[in-house]
């Protein structure tokens, strides 16, 4: 079988990679630079980008599988693509908030890849995150600078999973049929606040971390003067303090074994931090 990973520099792609490597199978990365691709030795390079359908054919030549990094904009054309290249299977990143009850721009793109996909006739696995732990990354500078995080919502639990689990579950997708027409929503093990994130980082550090609540509007401003639209900014605001989330069975399901905590994630990715 040999499986193609699109996306195979970026953040989640590279991980699938590294995931797929020595399992056995012929993976095939698609890269837009093979030359600084930096693959493992086992893995086959391919020049080309989902944006660009037209770099695509040769990528897909003799591929059963592929690995598909979100791409809405071509996603009917690369679909109908891998369908006549003989592309039986495909697992697709997605979103949780592709659902029935999707509304915005954002969460519709994710529902457009779904529908694509299952349209062309592949079987199909979606894996769809929410948070990821990665996001706190936009803590750092703060925390470097003064040992501070500055966030709103004291309350609202969230459960976010990490880039590197999301990488596992999808080789587990890519390596065994019997995850074909399946959607799995994906999250961390436990539902967590900010100012537990917070505490999980300053034990990482070892050292004091305080939290520090923003109001609504200096949450806003602040997303602002990071170059986020406004709207976009509501929406990441939208959840507020009675935002409650609670940890999905995908990874489970997928891998038999339990995701990393975030305390867990905070001391292996301490020097984010430093």
């Amino acid at each position: 079988m040999t499986i193609l990973v699109t996306g195979a520099t970026g953040n989640i792609g590279r991980m699938v990679v590294d995931e797929l490597a020595g399992s056995g199978e012929r993976v095939r990365a698609l890269t837009t630079n093979p030359a600084k691709a930096a693959l493992p030795g086992d893995v086959e390079v391919a020049r080309g980008y989902l944006g660009k359908p037209e770099t695509l054919p040769s990528a897909l030549e003799g591929v059963d599988t592929v690995y598909l990094a979100p791409m809405p904009g071509t996603i009917e054309t690369v679909a109908r693509m891998a369908k006549e290249a003989g592309v039986r299977r495909v697992v697709a990143l997605t979103s949780i908030l592709a659902g029935d009850d999707a509304a915005d721009d954002y969460a519709l793109s994710f529902v457009a890849i779904e529908r694509a996909i299952i349209e062309a006739g592949f079987g199909w696995t979606f894996l769809c995150p929410g948070a990821f732990m990665e996001n706190t990354d936009n803590w750092a500078v703060s925390i470097r600078a003064e040992n501070v995080v500055r966030a709103p919502f004291p309350l609202a639990t969230d459960t976010p999973i990490s880039m590197r689990d999301i990488a596992v579950a999808a080789a587990a997708a890519l390596l065994d049929d019997k995850h074909a027409n399946r959607k799995y929503p994906l999250s961390g093990p436990e539902a967590i606040t900010i100012p537990q994130q917070v505490a999980a980082i300053a034990d990482a550090l070892g050292r004091d971390v305080r939290y520090i609540e923003q109001t609504r509007e200096e949450a806003k401003q602040a997303w602002l003067d990071q170059g986020v639209d406004s709207e976009t900014a509501d929406w990441l605001l939208s959840g507020g303090n009675e935002m409650r989330m609670e940890p999905e069975p995908g990874f489970e399901q997928l891998t038999g074994r339990g995701a990393t905590t975030y305390a867990e994630w905070a001391k292996q990715n301490a020097e984010r931090f430093r």
